[in-house]
C-alpha cells in the first residue's frame, strides 16, 4: 500500500491524497488551492491511468474543486460520495465553473450531467465495494464527520485486512445542527486533519452570546453587520444561531416585562444564491440533523426560515443593497460568500462598509495565510481591495465558535477514543506549526504510533507511506 499526497500536505487546501494498493490506485477528494497556495498550478500533475475511482469526504470548494480538472485529464471512473454530498455536488461545481472558467450555462450543464453520470451515492455507514482491474477489492464506508452537511470521515479495509481511515474535515463536537464525529473502531493507519491542531476553539456555549452582542451594537448605534460566510455549512450554522437568538431574546422580554426591542427591523439578508439552493438541501436533509435541531422543527420553528430572513438572488438587486446600506447606515445582518473573503458578493460590502466605523465585520471560521480575511484579523487600518486601499474603520470581530473544523481537544478525542489505535498517523491539511503542535500531544498518548509531519518537506516523493 501507498499513500501519496497530491495536496493539503503543508497547508489547509487543495485537499487531494492517492491511496494505491499494487498498480491501481483511487483518489480521496480532489480540491482547489486558496490563499498563498492559490498559486499552485489546478492542471493534475501527477499520472491517473491507474486510478479507478474517486472518493470525496464532502463538498468544500477545497475538497472538490479540481474535478472539472481531473476529468480534463481524462478520469472517468466512478465518484462515491454520501446522498447529501451527491445532492450538493451539483451545486457547488455549477457555481465554480461560473466563477472559475467563466462558463455559460450550456456548458456548466454539459460537464455537470457528466459528473452526475459518474455519482454512485452511498448511504451513512453502508459499505461500498471498488474492485480493480487485477480483482484486488476494497471496501469503503463512510462515516458522520459532523463538519458541513453530508461529510464523512471514510473507513477503506484493503484486500489483506489493513484499515485506513481518511478523517477529511472533522467538525467540531456539542454543534447544535449537525451529530458529532464517532470515532471508528479500527485505524490502522490514520490520514488526519490538523486544520485546528494548534488551537483551543471558544466554548459552542459562548459563540451565540458574543453574536447577540454584536448584533445589539448593531441596532443601538445602526450600521451593518457583514458575515463573510461559506455557502455549505458555515451559512447554515449562523441561521440557525440568528433564528434561536432573536427568539430567546424576544421571549425574554417578555418574561421579564421589559420594553420590546424592535427585532422586526433588523433584517437577516443571505446575499448568495449558492447558499440559498444549499440551504433548501439542509432542510431536505433534516434527517442528518441533530436532536437539538430535530426538536426544535417539532416545535413549530423555522430555524432556516424565519420571519426576517431575506434572500437576495440577482446581481441588481444585490448592488441595490450596497449602496442602499453604505447610504443609509441602518441596521442589517449580512450574511455573504466568500468566508476568506477571497471573492464573491461580500467583497463589495467590505469595500462599500469597511470605512464606516458603525459596521461590524464578524469573521466566524479558518481564514488562510493571504486572504483578505487573514489580513482584516492582523488589525490593519486599510486593505486593499479591486485595486484601490480601503480603509478599516469598522470593528472586526474573530468567534472561533464558529468554526466548522474540531480543535485540538477534539481531534485528540477522535484519536484516542479508538479501539484499535493507528499504528501510523499522517498529519494533513494544516500549516507546519498546527501539524507539530498536535503531533507533540499525540506522542505521549500513543507512543508506540509513527506519527508523520507532511509539511516539514516539500519534495513530493516523501509525501509517500510504503507499507507492505
Amino acid at each position: 500500500m501507498q499513500i501519496i499526497h497530491h495536496g493539503a500536505y503543508s497547508g489547509v487546501t487543495g485537499s487531494c491524497h492517492e491511496l494505491r494498493v499494487g498498480n491501481y490506485g483511487l483518489l480521496v477528494d480532489c480540491g482547489i488551492f486558496q490563499g498563498e497556495e492559490a498559486a499552485c498550478s489546478l492542471d493534475i500533475d501527477f499520472p491517473i491511468s491507474h486510478i479507478r475511482a474517486l472518493l470525496l469526504t464532502h463538498c468544500h470548494i477545497d475538497h472538490i474543486g479540481r474535478i472539472p480538472w481531473l476529468l480534463a485529464a481524462g478520469f472517468r471512473g466512478h465518484i462515491y460520495a454520501t446522498e447529501a454530498t451527491a445532492a450538493l455536488l451539483p451545486l457547488m461545481l455549477d457555481d465554480s465553473l461560473k466563477i472559475q472558467l467563466n462558463l455559460n450555462q450550456e456548458q456548466r450543464a454539459q460537464f455537470i450531467n457528466l459528473v452526475s453520470s459518474l455519482l454512485r451515492p452511498v448511504p451513512f455507514d453502508c459499505r461500498a465495494s471498488i474492485t480493480f482491474p487485477d480483482g484486488e477489492k476494497l471496501t469503503a464506508v463512510f462515516r458522520q464527520a459532523g463538519h458541513i452537511l453530508g461529510s464523512a470521515y471514510i473507513e477503506m479495509t484493503l484486500p489483506d485486512g489493513h484499515v485506513v481511515v481518511f478523517s477529511g474535515d472533522l467538525g467540531p463536537s456539542n454543534t447544535p445542527l449537525l451529530v458529532d464525529p464517532c470515532p471508528p473502531n479500527r485505524a490502522d493507519t490514520l490520514v488526519l486533519e490538523t486544520t485546528y491542531g494548534n488551537r483551543r476553539h471558544d466554548r459552542i456555549q459562548d459563540r451565540s452570546h458574543r453574536l447577540a452582542a454584536v448584533i445589539e451594537r448593531s441596532l443601538k448605534d445602526g450600521g451593518a453587520i457583514i458575515i463573510p460566510a461559506f455557502s455549505v455549512g458555515r451559512t447554515q450554522e449562523l441561521l440557525f444561531d440568528i433564528e434561536a437568538i432573536l427568539s430567546e431574546l424576544t421571549q425574554h422580554q417578555k418574561a421579564n416585562g421589559l420594553p420590546p426591542v424592535d427585532w422586526s427591523r433588523l433584517p437577516v439578508i443571505l446575499d448568495s444564491p449558492l447558499a440559498d439552493k444549499v440551504t433548501e438541501q439542509y432542510t431536505l436533509f433534516q434527517r442528518l440533523w441533530a436532536k437539538e435541531a430535530k426538536e426544535k422543527v417539532m416545535l413549530g420553528r423555522h430555524p432556516m426560515s424565519f420571519r426576517q430572513f431575506v434572500t437576495i438572488d440577482s446581481h441588481d438587486e444585490h448592488e441595490a443593497l450596497v449602496n442602499r446600506l453604505k447610504q443609509s447606515g441602518e441596521p442589517a445582518i449580512v450574511i455573504a460568500a466568500s468566508g476568506m473573503c477571497t471573492g464573491g458578493r461580500v467583497v463589495n460590502y467590505l469595500e462599500a462598509l469597511l470605512p464606516d466605523s458603525r459596521t461590524d465585520v464578524v469573521l466566524v471560521g479558518y481564514q488562510a495565510k493571504g486572504t483578505l480575511g487573514k489580513t482584516l484579523l492582523s488589525g490593519v487600518e486599510s486593505v486593499e481591495i479591486n485595486k484601490q486601499q480601503v480603509p478599516v474603520n469598522a470593528s472586526v470581530h474573530e468567534l472561533s465558535g464558529y468554526s466548522a473544523h474540531a480543535d485540538q481537544k477534539d481531534l485528540l478525542a477522535f484519536v484516542t477514543a479508538m479501539e484499535t489505535s493507528p499504528s501510523v498517523i499522517r498529519l494533513v491539511h494544516g500549516d507546519a506549526d498546527a501539524q507539530h503542535a498536535l503531533a507533540d500531544e499525540l506522542r505521549p498518548l500513543l507512543p508506540g504510533c509513527d506519527i508523520i509531519i507532511t509539511a516539514d518537506t516539500t519534495e513530493k516523493a516523501s509525501h509517500t507511506s510504503v507499507i507492505s
